[in-house]
């Protein structure tokens, strides 16, 4: 029987269920990915376990995002994760060392494997022919301590790409085509694999481009075929021995196939403020530009930055236009020092950061008030650059390169010929900034600095429930939303209860008192609710200021296993017409909980204040209404160790 490539990685990774659309299943993780913005809660979970060492294959801690060190937090956090990932078994990327999946593409990432991530942009590896999946950090501590992931069996998109890129059209006009199709909730529930004659045209860093932004599209995974420039990229990072061919069977099956000739792209941008919002750049106009932020762990590879160089050679940035550019790796750093590509840059009026994420999580180079930037990133949602009232617009680096020249948004096919880059036969290969577990993991002192506090961990559900409703949202609200980040917040991730004062400041700044105060509570959302970053603060913070439940429309998907994994129950409208008779301040009576959600899909809430009924699905699978009965996934593991 003909399969495509998602099955047969599925397939030979499955632990439990059947591999139908819909369905839960449980898959065999083969390596786990951190970053210190995550990595230090999945950290504290994984030590409760209990488990005396990882189970995986490989796994990695990096430190990329909170490199920025205004105070003790981050450098405390630091030691934390280069101790404990030294006596648990975890190789330690250290500070300066790049951004996690521009690292672990060019330096861990092996064909065929499945990689879990505590980051949402952890598909990135699926440009390898990797299955990649984000998750929350709970999730990636479970998948250390031996346990497998539990996922929804997903539906399978084959997105057949044809022909060729034009000059100047680049990897990153794919992905926004797709997103301009299939909008940020077109991939919930799906994987996407891409497949045609048009991948043997794409490097592997331009597929890891692809893949890195399945993520705004909701996806599970994105993934390429191995083939023979997968055995190249490989071959070049000295690592041609993990290489294997991976492709879907000729006459494979598909749940949906989308088209698309990449001669016929042209050079786009998303608008503000989201993602899909996306236009040909000829179409938005000559808009002044503040600011271009070049980067992210979307378009930071060696030949995204030398094609920038290439672009800026001999010219100057626009007098009234900011120009910084962040290096995915210190492999790219180093190359682009050596060939004379950085003092061009540098020559061109480039501000040059270190080797992280840093603007692209509101980390630093936040834009001027009202100002117009644009950004290779993956991102653009408001607020989410550290300046409220930026409007910011995603693009290739191409057209980044144009827009700081200009000082306008331009079409770069103005700029003249195209500067052809090439994929280096050899890369510069120096892996002393990674460090490896301890040999004596007994003596590996762990150290823990004053911002870290213990993990908090909710109670067992109960049967009866009075509930106010906190905050009703309304569509598309994202982790950002949520659990802001940035460089004043996210010093605070190791330390719930100061974080959590944080918790939807951007919406509503009475929030946190609000539900202390009550002292439990719900959230009204509306479609997609949860969208964007894997950060599991977004349900822990919210658990721990006493939210029971959220109902909404619908769920972005990482979003919603981290709501289970704190004990928060996700919720639907059976009938959606009831979002709108929901009310800041409604109280929600809920009885006979255990039984609603053991026996079926249901469960019936009274408004007490409008006496309206109300039928609300859960739609939760056996195992996952028994972590949601627990109190969330640290307690049911604990439940089935002493069973």
């Amino acid at each position: 029987m003909s399969k495509n490539l998602t099955y047969k990685i599925i397939e030979d990774h499955l632990v439990a269920g059947k591999m139908v659309p819909g369905e839960e299943i449980a898959i065999k993780i083969d390596q786990t990915l951190t970053q210190d913005a995550t990595g230090t809660m999945a950290y504290l979970q994984f030590e409760a376990m209990g488990v005396p060492r990882v189970k995986t294959e490989l796994s990695v801690s990096y430190v990329d995002h909170n490199t920025l060190q205004t105070g003790f937090e981050n450098a405390d956090d630091h030691l934390f994760l280069q101790s404990i990932a030294a006596k648990y078994g975890i190789y330690f990327s250290r500070p300066g060392n790049g951004i996690c999946h521009q690292v672990h593409l060019e330096r861990f990432g092996r064909p065929g494997a499945t990689l879990l991530g505590s980051d949402s942009h952890t598909p990135t590896g699926g440009g390898l022919g990797m299955l990649a999946i984000g998750a929350g950090g709970l999730d990636v501590a479970a998948a250390m301590g031996g346990g497998p992931f539990h996922l929804t069996m997903p539906k399978v998109v084959d997105i057949r790409l044809s022909g060729k890129l034009n000059p100047w059209v680049s990897a990153k006009d794919i992905i926004l085509e797709v997103l301009r199709r299939l909008s940020v909730k077109g991939g919930v529930g799906k994987i996407l694999e891409y497949g045609g004659p048009g991948v043997s045209t794409l490097s592997v860093p331009e597929r890891a481009t692809i893949t890195n932004m399945g993520a705004e599209l909701g996806a599970t995974s994105s993934l390429f075929p191995s083939d023979a420039v997968t055995r190249a990229f490989l071959r070049a990072q000295g690592r041609e021995a993990v290489w294997q061919s991976l492709e879907a069977d000729s006459g494979a099956a598909y749940d949906e196939v989308i088209d698309i000739d990449l001669s016929a792209l042209e050079p786009m941008a998303a608008q503000p403020h989201s993602p899909d919002n996306v236009a040909r750049i000829k179409e938005i106009g000559p808009i002044k530009v503040n600011q271009v932020a070049i980067g992210s762990c979307t378009n930071s590879s060696y030949t995204d930055l030398m094609r920038v160089a290439a672009i800026l050679k001999g010219k100057t940035v626009h007098p009234e236009t900011s120009l910084v550019i962040s290096p995915g790796s210190r492999q790219v750093f180093a190359m682009l020092a050596n060939n004379g590509a950085l003092a061009d840059l540098i020559s061109a009026g480039a501000r040059i950061l270190e080797t992280s994420c840093g603007p692209c999580i509101g980390m630093g180079q936040s834009p001027c008030s009202a100002g117009v930037a644009v950004r290779t990133f993956n991102r653009n949602f408001e607020g989410r650059s550290g300046t409220a009232d930026a409007r910011v617009y995603l693009a290739s680096p191409e057209v980044a390169a144009a827009a700081a020249l200009t000082g306008v948004l331009t079409d770069p096919r103005e700029l003249g010929q195209y500067p052809e880059v090439s994929q280096p036969g050899e890369f510069l290969t120096d892996d002393s900034m990674i460090l490896s577990p301890s040999p004596e993991p007994d003596k590996a002192e762990i150290r823990r600095g004053p911002n870290i506090k213990p993990l908090p961990v909710p109670k067992p559900m109960a049967d009866g429930l009075e509930l106010p409703v906190l905050l009703k949202t309304g569509d598309n609200i994202t982790t950002d939303h949520i659990m802001p980040a940035g460089s004043k917040i996210l010093p605070l991730r190791s330390n719930i209860p100061a974080i959590s004062r944080y918790v939807f400041s951007s919406v509503d700044p009475d929030f946190s008192d609000r539900a202390l105060a009550a002292g439990s509570g719900v959230i009204v959302g509306g479609l997609n609710y949860g969208q964007g970053s894997s950060r599991e603060h977004a349900a822990l913070a919210p658990m721990y200021l006493g939210v029971k439940a959220v109902i909404a429309k619908s769920f972005a998907r990482i979003h919603r296993a981290n709501l289970i994994n704190f004990g928060i129950l996700p919720l639907t409208f059976e009938h959606e017409e009831d979002y709108e008779s929901l009310q800041q301040g409604d109280i929600l009576q809920f009885t006979g909980v255990v039984h609603g959600l053991m026996s079926g899909g249901s469960l019936t809430a009274i408004n007490k204040t409008s006496g309206r009924e109300l039928r609300l699905v859960h739609n939760l699978s056996p195992r996952e209404a028994a972590v949601i009965l627990a109190g969330g996934l640290l307690n049911y593991t604990k439940q089935c160790e002493l069973l």
